[in-house]
């Protein structure tokens, strides 16, 4: 299986991008409280899909866990009940780690599939750790990286409960996606240990490499950002309405001139990157697709806000961003080994 490693990191590192799109797509249908507990959904493995199946029912059972919606609130089934011709209260829990109590089956299940994408990785980081072991005596680096990814995976899973029952507290999204953003660079660094020695040796520019630390700080930074600006953009669409998407930017608040203005100086930070890679002759390829993902950022940010949000258009503008940041840091990776 040894031989196979590579690939299992790739496709480790391929499975954290697709939890990225199924993460902006959840964001930008708004179907973050989807299913409003963690980890089951009203209480179930495979969620409802009509909410006759959330409403309280004479002679009927009831597993213990499933949640109910009854008079606009959540109550949790304290053992397995089988009801009688009223509803006792003494059988039922209210739900108290917030109050949202609504039942949209397309938000549900958006949200499940969005979960279901994270199970799906952490299999993928579980083959990861059990695979490094073999790299023991070979490279400890390896396996420590390796167990910090699938770690750093389990707190992600955790901060995702933490999601649901802070119902979207903005600094707990942005902490999940930066750490999100920290697992791909644990893989980055995993992949680099192994592509590393393939480089063609050039020589190592000290001006360059700090540019490149400071591009990818920068992009750190845009998109800790552009998770704020996201959340008054959820919060104009519920005073609003989801139809009025012409009013998701009325009035914003001076981080989203921050966040827009910001994107001026990466520009030219990258550019700059582009041109010194060109002049010294450093022969990257990375560099040119840092400035085509800062088009489809730039271009999909241009678009939400002067077209109202089209559709897709909020995945686009998450992924390029995140795809930007794991260039960028590869492009430091591969530098910082000219330099050995």
């Amino acid at each position: 299986m040894k031989n196979y490693f590579k690939v299992l990191i790739k496709t480790a590192l391929i499975s954290v991008y697709v939890i990225f799109i199924a993460g902006s797509v959840v964001r930008m249908t708004g179907a973050g409280m989807g299913c409003p507990d963690w980890p089951k959904c009203f209480g179930y493995y495979i969620p409802p899909t009509d909410v006759a199946q959330l409403q309280w029912q004479p002679n009927s059972k009831f597993e213990k866990g499933v949640i109910i919606i009854r008079d606009e609130a959540l109550f949790v089934a304290n053992e397995t009940i089988q009801t009688s011709e009223h509803f006792k209260t003494e059988n039922w829990n209210a739900y108290t780690k917030h109050d949202y109590a609504i039942f949209n089956v397309y938000h549900t299940w958006t949200e499940y599939i969005n979960r279901l994408s994270s199970a799906v990785s952490g299999i993928f980081f579980l083959f990861l750790i059990v695979v490094s072991t073999k790299f023991w005596r070979e490279d400890k680096r390896i396996v420590f990286l390796s167990f910090a990814a699938f770690f750093l995976m389990l707190f992600e899973a955790w901060l995702g409960k933490t999601v649901i029952d802070s119902f979207l507290k903005p600094s707990v999204i942005t902490i999940h996606m930066v750490a999100g953003l920290l697992i791909i660079a644990l893989l980055l660094k995993l992949l680099h240990l192994f592509d590393g020695k393939s480089i063609v040796k050039k020589e190592y520019n000290r001006v360059f490499q700090v540019v490149l630390v400071i591009s990818a700080v920068l992009s750190l930074i845009q998109i800790a950002l552009g998770t704020q600006v996201r959340q008054f953009v959820d919060t104009q669409v519920k005073l609003f309405g989801f139809e009025n998407k012409q009013m998701s930017l009325y009035n914003p608040s001076l981080k989203f001139y921050i966040h827009r203005s910001f994107s001026i100086l990466i520009v030219l930070v990258n550019l700059f990157i582009f041109y010194k890679n060109e002049v010294a002759k450093l022969e990257f390829k990375i560099p040119k697709w840092i400035l085509i993902l800062l088009g489809f950022e730039i271009l999909s940010g241009i678009l939400m806000y002067y077209s109202d949000f089209p559709f897709g258009t909020q995945t686009v503008h998450l992924l390029s961003g995140a795809l930007l940041f794991g260039l960028q840091y590869y492009l430091i990776l591969q530098h910082k080994s000219l330099k050995s």
